[in-house]
């Protein structure tokens, strides 16, 4: 894990009024941990996993609500 990228995209994701369960989703994909439970999982939940997993940095541009 690359802790500088994790904290740019967090940062960079925050900044622009990304959907919060999208970045947590991202976060946990990124570092690979555990998904949330089933009853906990959202749409932008899982968006934000699978591109955490991915290690994509800009695919969040349509959980955006600025």
């Amino acid at each position: 894990m690359d802790k500088q990228t994790y904290y740019e995209a967090t940062k960079k994701m925050e900044s622009l009024g990304v959907d919060p369960d999208y970045i947590i989703g991202w976060q946990t994909g990124f570092l690979r941990s555990p998904k949330v439970e089933d009853q906990r999982v959202t749409p932008p939940y899982e968006a934000g996993y699978n591109d955490g997993l991915e290690g994509k940095t800009d695919s969040h541009g349509s959980w955006a609500t600025q």
